[in-house]
């Protein structure tokens, strides 16, 4: 539970994501079993200057919900303002983005760029807490790089603002997205007595073993998934249904994923019009079908292709080429 919102046991959050992590992204990872999502990075500056594309961020639909708003910026009075408007769009909660480590918002201060200004950090998020009636929750790395990982005193003084739950990403900002996320600092905030908020874990979870042994190793309240959903928006399906039985779902088959791409597709088209439409799913597509032999050549056409129509036929041909027989394979390590 975070605040008055209630969570199922071992809840799965869905990360927030640029570019990714849209409404209808939402919804399907909703329909296949996440807890709680969050929107895309929302810029507290862009916000409060009324930038269209900023507010269409702020599009809930209610079969999504709970879901939370993630600010991201610097400005401790921006941040606080941006949080009064993003409350008024009927959100649960709010969320502080200060692990974004792309070199775009990191080095000019916000994001994980708040890891080396951590006095900043916590201004922003009393503000923030100051400013709303609802829950305000927090999202950050281990540190700024190998030599500052100071998760464990920060967590701490993050709580002291009054957040209501924070979220890790085992990894330092120096590290972006290489290497292996590193869980053990993780769990050392989790299992501080001083901490009593809830704490949820975040990097590298890509498969339903993986997610339960990670919950029982260290000892999280939640566990955050990101890139491993992109594309495979039912791998909440399949770990939650492991998480619950302890058995594994089959494998997704290839008739299954074409539908999945298809009906993901279509409803993003038609909330934002076919060329924005399109742009929003080649994130998807781009990482879809992982283990097809000679997959390659038709993912080119699929991702150079502009028209719905096109890339629903490329599609027929994928279910047509590789799924004769109901052959099954492995999505994302899954399977």
């Amino acid at each position: 539970m975070i605040k008055n919102i209630k969570l199922r046991q071992e809840p799965l959050l869905l990360a927030p994501m640029e570019d990714v992590s849209d409404a209808v992204f939402r919804k399907l990872c909703k329909q296949a079993g996440a807890d709680l999502m969050f929107t895309e990075f929302v810029s507290s500056d862009a916000l409060i200057r009324n930038v269209e594309k900023t507010k269409q961020k702020l599009a809930i639909f209610d079969e999504e919900r709970p879901i939370g708003i993630q600010l991201y910026g610097k400005d401790v009075a921006a941040m606080a303002e941006a949080a009064t408007i993003a409350e008024d769009a009927d959100c649960e909660l709010i969320d502080l983005n200060f692990g974004c480590p792309v070199k775009k918002i990191a080095m000019r201060g916000a994001g994980a760029g708040l890891m080396k200004d951590i006095p900043l950090m916590l201004q922003i998020a009393e503000a923030v807490v100051e400013a709303v009636k609802i829950p305000v929750t927090a999202k950050t790395r281990l540190g700024w790089d190998e030599n500052s990982k100071n998760i464990v005193d920060v967590a701490e003084k993050l709580q002291d603002t009054g957040i209501a739950a924070l979220t890790i990403h085992g990894r330092t900002r120096a590290q972006l997205y290489t290497g292996t996320a590193d869980w053990t600092l993780i769990g050392e905030v989790k299992n501080n007595p001083r901490m009593n908020i809830p704490i949820i874990g975040n990097g590298d979870i890509n498969s339903p073993q993986k997610a339960k042994e990670y919950f029982n190793r260290y000892g999280v309240d939640g566990i955050m998934i990101g890139r491993a959903a992109i594309g495979c928006p039912w791998i909440f399906r399949e770990i939650r249904y492991f998480l619950d039985t302890g058995q594994l779902l089959p494998p997704i088959s290839v008739e299954e994923h074409v539908e999945n791409i298809k009906l993901q597709l279509r409803q993003t088209v038609d909330w934002l019009g076919e060329r924005r439409g399109i742009l929003h799913t080649r994130r998807h597509l781009a990482v879809t079908f992982k283990g097809l032999d000679n997959f390659r050549p038709l993912k080119i056409q699929m991702l150079r292709s502009d028209s719905v129509e096109e890339i629903e036929n490329i599609l027929e041909i994928v279910k047509l080429r590789y799924a004769e027989g109901g052959e099954r394979y492995t999505v994302n390590g899954i399977g």
